[in-house]
């Protein structure tokens, strides 16, 4: 086999190349931002999502994708290693990864991919993430004619070259504050409110505009498309849509609740993925890495802790995992109580949830005035201080926990009726913890001890000498 000559530098110790560099498909990943998927239209929500819903029609649609920590930073740590949080460190918000964390950025580029990074990026050291970085999928207009030239010149060079590429295209949208998008599209009066928010004007408006962000960036999506159409990419691109964590809005983002940990995703692979498919195959954000390196023909380094799921792309199967698992600190994020560790393990019909610090009260950004730049929380407060039921109830059940939940998630996916001392699901009970313990066990997550040494793996606090545990 004849090999292009950028590979010349590319075929190095790290990874096995099988097939000729023009032979392997482009990989693009797009990210949202704080998305609950089932906000989304494509999966039944009330967002309007016309590129989302197209993509679909084209691939195949996840209903069981779930992530290992529901905040933006390890969200996305976790995706770019392969490795859960604790083992790599970056566990809590605005973290890194420990030196020596090698990410999907060198494991393609070694294998002569151009690996590009556009948008929102929350990682670090960037030793460990050698991508091409640009900030235009966050910053700029998609409804302009040319919304993203550096997308545009990669996509023009790597076809010219004969390159193939990466790109992870990472929105700002739906993170709060919400000013994105056509907020007269969603009239707040007429809005479903989900069961666990209190119903008041401020969370009608708020909510509503984080809506009209989703359409936002479903139209981010739309161009992002669109130009590997224009280029005559998308027959051999891999495409795949990851919804992130939950909302800012109590009960998602920052929870181990159902909502939290799920996310939407879609994948489109033109005569490799069949149109219109969908799979409820329990995967998980650090296969995403694996599964991109399979699909290029690499092998999954040992280190990482992600398997790959190409198999249940291409339809050779149908089940990929057993249990997902989850955790979330607050200590050291913005507003967060000094030490609420939660871990949690789930399956397709069940999530298990263990409070390391129940005593205390569950705080962050969104339980202060002004929130998290979505002011809606103190109307709840008020609201519950009228007597009215339902706001006593979700704001006492957002803030103070027992040490241990159990919820039926098919039956119950807002995770309102806790099971946990019901002796029919003890069985059930019984068996998540074991795997959580053992999860746990396996990461060199110690819980308490773990959750109290948080602080030390933000950004800016002193070097730790510690290396990416072999």
């Amino acid at each position: 086999m004849k090999l292009a000559p950028f590979l010349a530098v590319g075929l190095s110790l790290v990874m096995t190349v099988r097939t000729p560099a023009t032979e392997k498909p482009n990989l693009v990943l797009i990210i949202a931002d704080d998305c609950t998927y089932l906000d989304l239209g494509v999966y039944g929500g009330q967002a309007k999502t016309p590129a989302l819903d197209q993509l679909a029609g084209q691939g195949m649609q996840f209903s069981r994708c779930f992530q290992a920590a529901p905040m933006c930073s390890p969200t996305r740590h976790n995706i770019y290693t392969g490795i859960y949080p604790v083992k790599s460190g970056a566990w809590p918000n605005h973290t890194r990864v420990y030196p020596g964390t090698k990410s999907i950025a060198h494991y393609l580029r070694d294998a002569g991919y151009r690996v590009a990074l556009s948008g929102k990026t929350h990682i670090g050291p960037q030793a460990s993430f050698p991508f091409e970085y640009s900030r235009e999928f966050q910053s700029a207009d998609p409804h302009s004619a040319k919304p993203y030239p550096q997308i545009d010149k990669l996509f023009t060079e790597s076809k010219k070259s004969g390159t193939p590429f990466c790109l992870i295209a990472c929105s700002n949208e739906p993170h709060t504050p919400y000013s994105k998008g056509d907020a007269s599209a969603y009239d707040p009066s007429r809005l479903e409110l989900p069961p666990t928010f209190v119903d008041t004007p401020e969370t009608r408006n708020e909510y509503a505009k984080y809506l009209a962000e989703i359409t936002y960036f479903d139209a981010q999506c739309a161009a992002l498309l669109a130009m590997l159409d224009q280029h005559d990419l998308a027959s051999n691109t891999l495409v795949m849509v990851v919804s992130e964590q939950g909302s800012g809005f109590p009960f998602a983002k920052w929870t181990c609740y159902e909502l939290g940990l799920t996310s939407g995703m879609i994948a489109r692979w033109p005569g490799k993925i069949k149109p219109n498919s969908k799979s409820d195959a329990l995967v998980e954000y650090v296969d995403i890495t694996p599964t991109f390196l399979e699909a290029a023909d690499l092998e999954t380094p040992k280190t990482m802790d992600g398997r790959s799921f190409l198999n249940v792309l291409t339809g050779a199967a149908t089940e990929h995992k057993t249990y997902t698992f989850g955790l979330h600190t607050t200590r050291g994020i913005f507003a967060g109580s000094e030490n609420y560790g939660v871990r949690s393990a789930g399956t397709k019909t069940h999530r298990y949830i263990r409070n390391l610090n129940h005593t205390e009260i569950f705080k962050n950004v969104v339980t202060r005035p002004g929130g998290d730049k979505a002011d809606f929380w103190m109307s709840w407060i008020e609201k519950g201080a009228t007597g009215d039921a339902h706001a006593i109830a979700m704001t006492a059940r957002y803030q103070r926990r027992p040490a241990e939940e159990l919820y039926d998630v098919e039956k119950d996916p807002h995770c309102l009726n806790n099971l946990i001392d019901d002796p029919k699901y003890k069985a059930i009970k019984s068996e998540l913890s074991k795997r959580l313990d053992a999860w746990m066990k396996s990461q060199g997550d110690q819980g308490a001890a773990t959750e109290a040494m948080a602080h030390t793996r933000h950004r800016g606090y002193k070097e730790n000498k510690r290396t990416v545990p072999k």
